[in-house]
């Protein structure tokens, strides 16, 4: 492909032009060349790539946060697609083992999805009994069994993202957030904050402003852990396409605006760099929890 786009860029002539012409040939530099050939290449197969960040904050002493991510790629003859895991859990402040309840539901989630996956992975030809949406739930509810046994007593927030070509399901209880985030700017939450303040904005009570300073506002109705009866909120939605998917704990956007987040993600190409620039932003707004975040792209 690369030799059929260079024959495209060289101009032959059948005859040189006259002397009285004003047109000025200059043989394209070699990055110019680069960057046309990047802009018509596609990667095969599509590849999700990442980053992430954490800190334990200014104020706290110790990581009640987890975080989990996972990249794979699949190419063949009959299939192509990229295959990606992400989970950011929230340990509940103030409750004992925080740390422990948010690492055993991240890992017990991951562990859940992709046992039920793998035999699809490996023949995709035998097909799935279960939908994308049916796995995420059956995951998030082993979830829940593992942080009751494993922190009786606490609780954590959990926040997933299973991605397969251009479609993800994300599974979503308590108040960590997944956004969706535009490459030319803009962006929007696709979760919903499980937190009691979230709900009186929600009912008209409270406007957003005041909710931003609310005392309770820390405070969630819904958390893996708390509760026998647990309602995930499960769905399916496209990938943001020449953009970036963010998973964070509250540690991120409660001190930042969506509009900062937009931009600071949206500042640099290396993900690594991205997702260092939010922790550190965080903490200089005053870093009052622990900050975890995931950015992914889709390089298609």
């Amino acid at each position: 492909m690369k030799k059929d786009i260079l024959s495209w860029l060289h101009i032959k002539t059948t005859k040189p032009a006259s002397a009285e012409s004003d047109i000025n040939t200059v043989p394209l530099p070699e990055s110019q060349i680069e960057g046309l050939l990047a802009n018509v290449q596609k990667l095969e197969p599509q590849q999700l790539i990442y980053g992430c960040g954490q800190s334990i904050g200014k104020q706290r002493d110790h990581n009640e946060d987890s975080v989990f991510a996972l990249s794979i790629a699949i190419g063949g003859e009959k299939s192509s697609y990229p295959l990606g895991l992400y989970i950011v859990a929230d340990g509940m402040g103030g409750h004992q083992y925080g740390e422990v309840a948010s690492s055993a539901a991240a890992r017990t989630l991951a562990g859940s999805l992709l046992k039920n996956f793998l035999p699809y992975l490996v023949n995709p030809s035998s097909g799935m009994d279960e939908s994308l949406q049916e796995l995420m739930r059956s995951a998030i509810n082993d979830a829940q069994r593992a942080v009751t046994q494993a922190a009786p007593g606490s609780g954590t927030t959990l926040t997933a993202a299973l991605i397969l070509g251009q479609q993800m399901t994300i599974g979503h209880v308590g108040d960590s957030r997944a956004y969706a985030i535009h490459q030319y700017g803009g962006g929007e939450v696709l979760t919903r904050d499980h937190s009691l303040v979230k709900r009186l904005e929600e009912l008209g009570q409270i406007s957003p402003e005041e909710a931003a300073v609310h005392p309770q506002r820390n405070v969630l109705y819904r958390a893996l852990g708390q509760g026998e009866v647990l309602e995930p909120d499960i769905f399916t939605a496209p990938f943001p396409l020449s953009g970036s998917l963010l998973l964070c704990s509250d540690g991120l956007w409660s001190v930042l605006s969506d509009s900062t987040i937009f931009t600071l993600v949206n500042a640099k190409k290396d993900l690594q760099s991205t997702c260092q620039s939010l922790v550190d932003s965080a903490n200089e707004a005053g870093g009052p929890d622990n900050i975890s975040v995931i950015v992914v792209q889709l390089k298609t």
